[in-house]
């Protein structure tokens, strides 16, 4: 992670966490003065989206800790584990909110609103709003979903506050309280944003699929280099915001030297890297025949047989070794079928029941990326 990012982080986080104590430490006064449950959950909810702020700075520092021995990837899943705390943060203050709703519910007691609670309630609402457009926009500047997230719960706070506001006009216009039933709504509402949340961080620390844009972008510009026919099986494991590391299988005629496919190499890895800031640490080769047009036909006819089974995204990596007898490729098969090793057998029945002086070595390969 770099220093500059790194202070932007920290610096909107900051002004987070001032934004959030004020606000929870006003709308605390008023709710308890005023009796009112809902302002008091509102308040919570500040309050739990202050300390969401404080961890997410600790996270950001304790990430940007350069790699050594112990961690040769460095500590950007660390990011990870403080997202999973905050979530759980959430969750709890919802949860809190939401028993103190049902007593209140169990145990009426009657709120009393003054213009001075509808002016706090007005003005959170506006910083909310604020925060939440500066928050969101210093996190798309950084590529911070951390930043992006907090912006957008910024916003759901106000949303919040002002069913809060319309709670306390009616209590006030026609002295019907609803304030108890709102603190509920708040609260299971905060509940589900914390749920979401952890389910998010859970698939990050799990891992998951390329972005679909970054990886066709990676495979299309891999395409583009000289001598290369095709890039298959890329694979980015996130150790970290913006730090991704992978490989890839790209396809190159059988006539190239082995210095020339050296040189392929290292170029596609420097331009990732400075295009992507993706560090592409393995690049395999798959040789393409080039010696015997036969094969082209061979290869023509396997393909018809391999893509006739429902189920079959891709074939790729194929090459023929005529001394050895040997036909060897790549298959992707879809997730969605139930048992792609069982489909891969029948696959290979055909194949050697077709071509029976042959051995084939068929991969299954994972459907990792577009």
């Amino acid at each position: 992670m770099n220093s500059n990012r790194e202070k932007v982080v920290i610096r909107t986080s900051i002004v987070s966490i001032l934004s959030n104590i004020i606000l929870a430490s006003f709308k605390a006064l008023i709710g308890v003065a005023s009796h009112s449950i809902a302002v008091i959950s509102d308040a919570v909810n500040n309050l739990s989206d202050a300390l969401s702020s404080i961890i997410t700075i600790i996270g950001t520092k304790l990430s940007g800790k350069p790699a050594d021995q112990k961690h040769p990837y460095g500590y950007g899943r660390i990011e990870y584990i403080t997202s999973l705390t905050v979530s759980a943060i959430v969750v709890y203050a919802g949860i809190t909110t939401l028993i103190e709703s049902i007593k209140k519910i169990i145990r009426p007691e009657a709120a009393d609103y003054t213009n001075a609670t509808l002016i706090i309630i007005i003005a959170g609402i506006v910083v909310k709003f604020t925060l939440g457009l500066y928050v969101k926009q210093k996190g798309k500047e950084v590529n911070s979903d951390s930043l992006v997230a907090s912006g957008s719960d910024a916003f759901n706070d106000a949303l919040l506050s002002i069913s809060v506001l319309v709670c306390a006009i009616i209590d006030l216009v026609w002295h019907i309280s609803l304030e108890a039933y709102v603190g509920v709504l708040l609260s299971l509402f905060i509940v589900k944003s914390g749920i979401e949340l952890i389910k998010e961080s859970v698939d990050d620390m799990l891992g998951t699929r390329v972005e679909t844009a970054l990886a066709r972008n990676i495979k299309n510009e891999i395409s583009k280099q000289k001598d290369v026919l095709g890039a298959f099986d890329l694979v980015l494991n996130n150790y970290g915001p913006d730090k991704y590391l992978g490989s890839v299988h790209i396809e190159v005629l059988d006539t190239l030297s082995v210095a020339q496919v050296d040189k392929i190499s290292r170029n596609i890895t420097k331009i990732i890297m400075d295009k992507y800031g993706v560090v592409l640490h393995t690049i395999g080769i798959y040789s393409v025949n080039t010696k015997d047009d036969i094969i082209k036909t061979i290869q023509d006819d396997i393909q018809t047989v391999v893509f006739s089974h429902d189920g079959v995204l891709q074939m790729h990596g194929f090459y023929l070794d005529e001394s050895e007898k040997e036909i060897s490729f790549d298959v992707i098969i879809d997730f969605k079928v139930k048992n792609r090793e069982n489909l891969l057998e029948n696959i290979l029945s055909k194949l050697n029941e077709k071509y029976k002086n042959y051995t084939f070595n068929i991969a299954l390969d994972i459907d990792i990326s577009d």
